[in-house]
């Protein structure tokens, strides 16, 4: 028979009371009638961009809503078979089946209400840059590249090609990408520094260990209205053949675009789409996107300051191991969460990495 003292029903169903609190639940309501009503409204779709920007943003809310009711129903559900599995051992197996169930949904709503920064919820721009390494360096960005992306298809999340240089030889010289989905800034903030490479060298004849670096940015998909102070004077246009696959026309035609931006020197490429136009406006979005997190970093680095705290996971810093020869190991030198499992890793398996460091930065805040 089942036991609830065992299974603590008391506890989940005080998670729940408290998921509709720090969820808003009620406050998330309201906003979405008054975003149902403005949808509905004749020529919404008059200005499409802003419209789906909105709509975006309604289902986000809708998706949580109905997250939180699914855990409300499990709970009842939950309840009534334990009664019943007092009576008839056949409902045993059921009542398991709900806990674990709605243990897993309020785990996942709980790691939700971590992402509660102004661009949380949105779209991501994520850039892995090799660093010291050389033709390694350009294996180890390709090798990230993959595993980033295969993350995100894991979390059902589009993954949309921006940039990608390859390297000489082997390997990327440079990746970029956008990722659309719910959370995707949020979750991946955690893979913004340095990742540091060890394993025999598969270019070295001698067969030595080798170790080496890459750079990986996360910026956020700015929202329309969003305004960056952008002179486009500071900003220096080239024009070039694209060197990546891309669609039909691409690599016949000028089309891929390159925007420097003087005083700061950062340097945006975008070559994927079919057109010089696209490549321009996609390209300016992420030097938006950049600008607007420096100016983030700057204000960050001063509140610091201000509070006496020192900034251990800045930008550019080694956050995470990944250990090939002479044994297999990835850790994370902020959680000290470690795995030896190192293919399944590099094959996107990095979810356990990812809410290890966000419980960990939300338990320093």
């Amino acid at each position: 028979m089942a036991d609830r003292e065992s299974y603590d029903i008391g506890a989940l169903s005080k998670r729940v009371a408290e998921a509709k609190g720090y969820l808003r639940i009620d406050e998330r309501a309201s906003e979405l009638a008054t975003l149902d009503g403005a949808i509905a409204e004749p020529g919404f779709w008059d200005d499409p961009a802003h419209a789906q920007e909105l709509s975006k943003r309604a289902s986000a809310l809708r998706d949580t809503i109905r997250e939180y009711e699914q855990a409300a129903g499990l709970l009842d559900d939950l309840v009534v078979a334990f009664d019943l599995a007092a009576e008839d051992a056949a409902f045993v197996e059921e009542a398991h089946q709900l806990f674990e169930g709605l243990e897993g949904l309020l785990g996942g709503l709980e790691v939700a209400s971590w992402f509660s920064g102004r661009f949380d919820a949105g779209d991501a721009i994520l850039t892995v840059n090799p660093g010291s390494g050389g033709l390694e360096a350009q294996d180890w960005t390709e090798m990230l590249y993959r595993m980033f992306s295969r993350y995100a298809e894991k979390k059902g999340w589009k993954v949309r090609v921006l940039d990608l240089v390859p390297g000489v030889g082997i390997g990327l010289d440079k990746a970029m990408i956008q990722v659309e989905g719910r959370n995707a800034y949020g979750m991946l903030r955690s893979e913004s520094g340095v990742h540091r490479l060890v394993r025999i060298s598969p270019t070295d004849d001698k067969k030595r260990r080798h170790t080496t670096f890459a750079g990986v940015e996360v910026s956020p998909v700015l929202p329309d209205d969003i305004e960056v102070e952008l002179n486009m004077a500071d900003v220096r246009v080239d024009v070039f053949r694209s060197s990546g696959p891309g669609g039909q026309s691409v690599n016949t035609t000028d089309s891929a675009v390159r925007l420097t931006h003087e005083p700061t020197g950062i340097v945006v490429t975008c070559q994927n789409e079919k057109s010089q136009l696209q490549n321009k406006e996609s390209a300016m979005k992420v030097l938006k996107s950049k600008l607007y997190e420096i100016e983030e970093q700057k204000r960050s680095a001063e509140l610091a300051e201000l509070r006496g705290a020192r900034m251990d996971n800045s930008f550019g810093s080694q956050i995470r191991n990944y250990v090939l020869y002479p044994y297999q190991m990835v850790k994370d030198l902020r959680s000290d969460v470690e795995t030896g499992n190192v293919d399944a890793v590099l094959d996107g398996d990095i979810d356990n990495f990812v809410i290890a460091y966000h419980r960990w930065r939300v338990s320093q805040d």
